[in-house]
């Protein structure tokens, strides 16, 4: 089974409450918290919270390490897999669409080996032009995919132009999704926007009380280039501009809070209010966890857990 939904509304907490109760284990989607040392910024569950409930694929690189859908795939396999011989109840839970998607539709991902000239060349034409020239080209060739990424993030705009270059294929066309998806229970989680937002910002506060910008100056300190891969993510990005120079430290937090309201609507085109596949629920109901908690004493009722 999965909870998905935008961010910042309680995905981890509502996973770790039904992992208590149904001898779970959680398997991490989340494409940022894959990495070491990103604690602060990616709303990592914290060690009080992963000594609750066994969790998966979290802390397994450095932040200077690349990362593939596809290698998400074969490590969320592996510990379904483990997690079902155990007998306990595989949880998948994280915001990453592609990921989630990618795992319950069983997705064959174009794992293509990079062409270092083509993404050079890219690099080089976005310094002369911009970033958003980068992104109109994906626009041009594959409107669905680049609707689910950050213009700004450069790095996925030219890998989704890389695979068309060398397969010839549209990005979005890989992993194709399927109508149904079997045995598998999906609950999201939703509010009304102006609410979601308002947990969005307190967020990013709460990250600023907890040490955010510091946790950006040490991984500067360790020597990671900031701006790069990971850190050229959603509030790192920002963090880095300011310690630049570049923007003063509440503007930083500002755009941060912006861009992440940006991810929030991104998010549901991976995951539609329409969908029927998915279990909608309210995350600021008072009565989330008993509503989740039928869900998923109805879902082990009637499924046999081949695949949850």
């Amino acid at each position: 089974m999965a909870i998905v939904g935008p961010t910042a509304a309680g995905k981890t907490g509502l996973a770790i409450a039904l992992a208590k109760q149904f001898n779970g284990e959680i398997i991490n989607a989340d494409s940022r918290q894959v990495y070491r040392h990103l604690n602060i910024g990616t709303a990592k569950p914290t060690p009080q919270q992963r000594q609750q409930a066994p969790h998966h694929i979290i802390d397994i690189l450095n932040p200077d390490q690349d990362f593939s859908l596809g290698a998400f795939l074969a490590l969320a396999k592996t510990a379904h897999d483990a997690i079902l011989s155990r007998k306990h109840l595989p949880l998948l839970a994280g915001g990453a669409g592609q990921y989630v998607w990618g795992f319950l539709e069983d997705w064959n991902p174009a794992e293509t080996l990079p062409d270092d000239d083509f993404r050079r060349a890219k690099e080089q034409e976005a310094r002369e032009s911009g970033a958003d020239a980068i992104y109109q080209q994906l626009r041009a060739i594959d409107p669905e995919r680049a609707r689910q990424l950050d213009p700004r993030n450069l790095r996925r705009v030219i890998r989704a132009l890389e695979i068309f270059h060398l397969t010839g294929r549209k990005p979005s066309e890989f992993g194709s999704r399927s109508p149904a998806i079997g045995e598998s229970l999906i609950i999201g989680l939703t509010t009304q926007r102006e609410k979601l937002y308002q947990r969005i910002d307190q967020r990013v506060d709460d990250m600023m009380a907890a040490g955010f910008l510091a946790e950006v100056q040490n991984l500067e300190q360790m020597g990671y280039s900031l701006g790069e891969g990971p850190l050229a993510s959603l509030g790192y990005r920002e963090m880095a501009q300011h310690l630049a120079g570049e923007i003063s430290l509440e503007e930083a937090v500002q755009r941060t809070k912006f861009q992440t309201h940006r991810l929030a609507r991104r998010q549901y085109a991976w995951f539609k209010l329409n969908d029927p596949r998915i279990s909608w629920l309210d995350a600021l109901d008072p009565t989330l966890e008993d509503q989740a908690a039928e869900l998923v004493a109805d879902f082990l009722s009637e499924a046999s857990p081949v695949r949850s």
